[in-house]
């Protein structure tokens, strides 16, 4: 008896078959953790490049701000925006933003406490697919969100 032949069908292509099924079911599954992962890896990278410019930004407003002699913190509107600048675009007369969408507007500058000076900014992660697809149930649901990141710094 050939151990080979099952009921007159070769096992070797019943096995390529079952094979073939099972990547068709797996493979839209793996290629979605895939994707999650990769948009995981972007909103990480994106939030860490905000903060970091955050963090600069404050760190350039307590350098730059006057403290008064009355130790309240004086913000004037060139440290403002200046300080907006640096954090939209990583130096103080750029003009490539580090994040695409954030702007001067995205970004505030204030005192925080005697002494103090808070910088934060927020910004609009868009993912690849942007919207999930209602699929007539309900309307598209946008998958964009806000990332928000905010430094507090010792005036010097």
């Amino acid at each position: 008896m050939n151990m080979n032949v099952h009921n007159g069908i070769p096992t070797i292509s019943r096995q390529r078959g079952i094979a073939i099924v099972e990547m068709v079911i797996a493979l839209p599954v793996i290629l979605l953790l895939m994707l999650m992962v990769a948009e995981f890896g972007r909103v990480f990278f994106q939030y860490s490049t905000l903060n970091k410019a955050v963090r600069d930004g404050a760190r350039y407003a307590a350098g730059t701000a006057i403290f008064g002699s009355t130790g309240t913190v004086q913000l004037t509107s060139e440290v403002v925006n200046e300080t907006k600048s640096l954090v939209t675009t990583g130096s103080v007369g750029g003009t490539a933003t580090l994040l695409p969408g954030l702007t001067a507007a995205d970004v505030t500058l204030a005192t925080a406490g005697p002494g103090n000076v808070q910088v934060t900014a927020t910004y609009t992660f868009q993912p690849i697919f942007d919207v999930l697809p209602g699929f007539g149930a309900s309307g598209d649901r946008s998958l964009a969100f806000t990332l928000t990141a905010s430094n507090v710094m010792k005036v010097l």
